[in-house]
């Protein structure tokens, strides 16, 4: 297990597929504030309110240089679903080995109804232009989550 980030520390690097059907990698965002959440399963009530909210602010992040990306373990083919469902505006990346969300920290044993599992808390890292995290958001609730990430960036909804 390793240590939990935290403000200041250098981001973990990571190159995943896209649902655009290339691959992304933290340096392809050098210079740029980055929104790097990470959310459960794709189409799920939670998870979309989640995504429109942060499309629905779309332009405020873009204005201000900064990018969205959703992570989850979902499939690019589901990806690409979601993403043309609900008009999503960014890019989401499909982690189907754990690999990175081991390295963020957010691939944890979590349980319902009595049953353990593993799978991913929620939780939003804003990365600076430099590659370091600026703020992180663990086990996010959704309603006003896009306001403290606008906030965590200096800027107004």
């Amino acid at each position: 297990m390793s240590k939990e980030l935290s403000a200041g520390d250098k981001a973990p690097a990571f190159t995943l597929p896209d649902d655009k059907g290339g691959k992304l990698s933290l340096r392809d965002l050098k210079g740029k504030n980055v929104v790097l959440y990470f959310y459960p399963k794709d189409d799920t009530s939670g998870c979309t309110k989640e995504a429109c909210s942060f499309r629905d602010n779309i332009k405020v992040f873009e204005k201000n240089g900064a990018v969205i990306i959703g992570v989850s373990k979902d499939s690019v083919a589901s990806h690409k679903k979601f993403r043309s469902k609900y008009d999503l505006p960014f890019t989401l990346l499909s982690d189907e080995t754990a690999e990175m969300l081991e390295k963020y920290g957010v691939w944890k044993e979590k349980s319902m109804y009595g049953r353990k599992y593993m799978g991913i808390e929620r939780t939003t890292f804003v990365i600076d232009g430099n590659g370091r995290i600026k703020a992180v958001f663990r086990k996010v609730k959704v309603d006003g989550h896009t306001e403290e990430v606008l906030n965590a960036l200096g800027l107004k909804k």
